[in-house]
């Protein structure tokens, strides 16, 4: 079974010259919701097998957080270039371009890719706009490789975000 796990980075602070977005780094509500959402998802999820992220200095510094909280060493997460404000085709294509063999795949990224995304490989995913720090984990039926994503049946199996006040939705 694939599982596909989508996080939109966590609050990063406004563009302000000379600093360029690409630059812009997590605020310290950012920092402490990555770690949150870490946390939590470490409760219902096994370490992803790999982990992607654009190369802003916010969805780096998320990543490293949310792989902190699964104990894994900074080696573990891989800059991919083309995630860096992708819209959802650049985002499928990155992911198809996997190892068969991955069990699960982390990407790290942004809005609004990652929302638009999620809508169109969970029709029935119901959030308008992902807030910052938001998990979405879909689980795919065994035997789907990273390239069949866009014609499987995705089942959401985790959602979660740092202000959610209810329990996080999981299979």
């Amino acid at each position: 079974m694939k599982r596909l796990l989508l996080l939109r980075h966590a609050k990063a602070g406004a563009t302000a010259q000379p600093l360029a977005d690409i630059a812009r780094p997590l605020t310290e509500r950012g920092e402490r919701d990555a770690r949150r959402i870490g946390e939590r998802l470490r409760q219902y999820e096994r370490p992803p097998t790999r982990i992607l992220t654009s190369p802003a200095a916010r969805t780096l510094q998320t990543a490293q957080l949310v792989a902190t909280a699964f104990d894994q060493p900074p080696e573990a997460i891989l800059i991919e270039p083309r995630l860096y404000l992708a819209e959802p085709a650049a985002l499928e294509t990155v992911i198809a371009d996997q190892d068969s063999t991955l069990e699960s795949l982390l990407l790290v990224g942004h809005n609004p890719g990652l929302t638009e995304l999620v809508h169109e490989l969970s029709p029935s995913f119901a959030v308008e706009d992902l807030p910052t720090a938001a998990i979405v984990v879909l689980e795919y039926p065994s035997g789907t490789t990273w390239t069949q994503l866009e014609a499987a049946e995705a089942r959401l199996a985790y959602y979660d975000f740092p202000k959610n006040p209810r329990e996080p939705v999981t299979r």
